[in-house]
Parts: C-alpha cells; sequence; structure tokens
C-alpha cells in the first residue's frame, strides 16, 4: 500500500518553497521539502520544473499566499480588493492586512508553530485583545493593540511551557512579544518579514 502523502507538504513541494502550514516541522530535517525537494506524484523525482509563463508565475504567487494564511480563493480576493481601495502601495497594504489577523498574529507571536492550529486557539476563545475576549481569527488587529492569552487559559495544557518557547522565539520587528504577560503590542504596521510570496506580482494578477 503506497504511503500516504500530506497534503500540506504536497502544497509546499509543488511550491518549491516552504509556506510553514505544519509548524514546528518544517524548521527541521523532517520537513518533506528537505527530504524530497521536487515536486509530488508519481513522476515528481525524475521531472524538472517546468519554466512558467508571466501569468502561471502570478498564479503561483498568488496561491502560495492563499494556501500560506488558509484562505479561500473569495476570501483572499476580498483583502485585494480592500487593498486597492485604499491609498498606497496596494502590494504592502495586501501584506498588512493579512498579517494583521488575529490568527496570524498569534502565529508570529511564537505561542502557535502554525496557522492553522492559531486559528483554532482564537476560534476556541484563548485570546484577547486590549482585554476583550476575541474568538475571530479574521479580525483585523492595530497598531498598539495588545494581545494576550486569557488569564483562564494560561493553565491550561495547551500552553505549558510557553513562556520557555517564547523566550527563545524571535518575532517579527513590528512585534513586541512581553514574555512575562505571555502578551504581544504591535508597535509597527506589518511588513514583509521572511514571506515566500513576491505581494507586486500577486496584484498584477488580479489586474489582468
Amino acid at each position: 500500500m503506497p504511503k500516504k502523502i500530506d497534503s500540506k507538504c504536497s502544497k509546499c513541494r509543488r511550491a518549491g518553497t516552504k509556506l510553514f502550514l505544519k509548524g514546528e516541522k518544517c524548521l527541521g530535517p523532517k520537513c518533506a521539502l528537505v527530504k524530497r525537494n521536487f515536486p509530488p506524484g508519481q513522476h515528481g523525482a525524475g521531472a524538472k520544473r517546468s519554466k512558467l509563463s508571466g501569468y502561471g508565475k502570478q498564479l503561483r504567487e498568488k496561491q502560495q499566499a492563499k494556501q500560506m494564511y488558509g484562505l479561500r480563493e473569495r476570501q483572499f480576493a476580498n483583502y485585494v480588493n480592500a487593498a486597492a481601495k485604499k491609498t498606497g502601495d496596494t502590494s504592502r497594504i495586501l501584506i498588512e492586512l493579512l498579517e494583521s489577523r488575529l490568527d496570524n498574529i498569534v502565529y508570529r507571536m511564537g505561542i502557535a508553530p502554525s496557522r492553522v492550529l492559531a486559528r483554532q486557539m482564537v476560534s476556541h476563545g484563548h485570546f484577547t485583545v486590549n482585554g476583550k475576549k476575541l474568538d475571530i481569527p479574521s479580525y483585523s488587529v492595530k497598531v498598539s493593540d495588545v494581545i494576550a492569552i486569557t488569564d483562564k487559559s494560561k493553565s491550561k495544557r495547551l500552553f505549558e511551557n510557553i513562556a520557555d518557547k517564547l523566550a527563545k522565539y524571535e518575532a517579527p520587528s513590528w512585534l513586541h512579544v512581553d514574555v512575562a504577560k505571555l502578551s504581544a503590542k504591535v508597535l509597527n504596521k506589518p511588513t514583509a518579514e521572511n514571506l515566500p510570496f513576491n505581494s507586486k506580482v500577486i496584484i498584477e494578477f488580479y489586474s489582468r
């Protein structure tokens, strides 16, 4: 019986870059892209990555971003439309909107090993924003907002030894993590730090 292929790992292998869909596994030697750096499928090992057209490159960037944040096409397109309506660099604003999602902030804090788990944590009501409990993963966090684990949730097994983990974690420069309070403050608007996709190319895709 053939070995079952993890769908999340297949997405990274197909994209040819890490989308960090499997949390800590993506950082270690067990990462599927490290072990099998070729497209999935019966002929993947012997196949060369085909040269993409301009449209193909744009589509690939869009797919990578959509999969990384765990969004459906309509949800992702709504973020692009919202960014286009604002004044300024649309590609930069798109990053700000995506990275400002509450589930992404929890992931960026280092509390959740993946955005999938971060979304579950938020949905189960484990976090507050400025002292108010919120369970909406798509909630848009603003500059100066403080995100924290609820007092009730701090004692749960899910967050056991989380302070030790946060002490070793390096959050993005726009986010300050307070290890003692198990909280984080948004210092500035999010920037495109360590993102495996080009937001300008994505905007070009939707502008066709």
